[in-house]
């Protein structure tokens, strides 16, 4: 979680590599309603963004039922959105990308091909409520070194290869 331009997509499908977990972006769960807006450079409030999280939510909710494990970026800025999400739940865990507000607007600058609006950076900053019960991370170093701090803070395992997928030895 964190403002847009931090890193949640880069850390994540290298975070989800790394376990051998699922990748599903967070950003792909928004209604085109919500792109379109954000595209504007309007910012989403609760009634936008409650059926998204909701979305993210179920698609959490169903993974966790079949025994998979996801990675799924999302923005979650405040205390309510992470709660929908599924705070306080023991398979659900919050990882806090944050950085220096320059370093990430350089990168939104940079940034092609994304709906976000980078001219929304000070909104998420202002909306953003630094969560006290996840791993706080800085965005800083490289995504690798960002992902393999996440493993090792949270203990994480990766998930062993099944046999069927493994090369014979002939």
């Amino acid at each position: 979680m964190g403002v847009s331009g931090c890193g949640k997509s880069t850390v994540g499908v290298r975070l989800a590599q790394l376990l051998g977990w699922e990748f599903h972006d967070g950003d792909d769960f928004h209604p085109p309603a919500n792109k379109i807006k954000q595209g504007a450079g309007i910012p989403l409030d609760d009634h936008d963004r409650r059926p998204w999280l909701g979305a993210i939510r179920a698609f959490m909710e169903e993974a966790h039922s079949q025994g998979r494990h996801l990675v799924i970026p999302c923005s979650a800025l405040r205390e309510r959105y992470r709660d929908w999400l599924g705070r306080g739940l023991p398979w659900v865990q919050f990882v806090h990308l944050q950085g220096d507000k320059e370093l990430i607007r350089e990168r939104l600058k940079a940034r092609t091909g994304h709906f976000m609006s980078p001219t929304l950076l000070d909104n998420q900053y202002a909306t953003l409520e630094a969560p006290l019960d996840a791993l706080t991370v800085d965005v800083g170093p490289p995504p690798e070194s960002i992902a393999s701090e996440i493993i090792l803070r949270l203990r994480l395992r990766p998930l062993a290869v099944p046999k069927a997928s493994r090369p014979s030895r002939s």
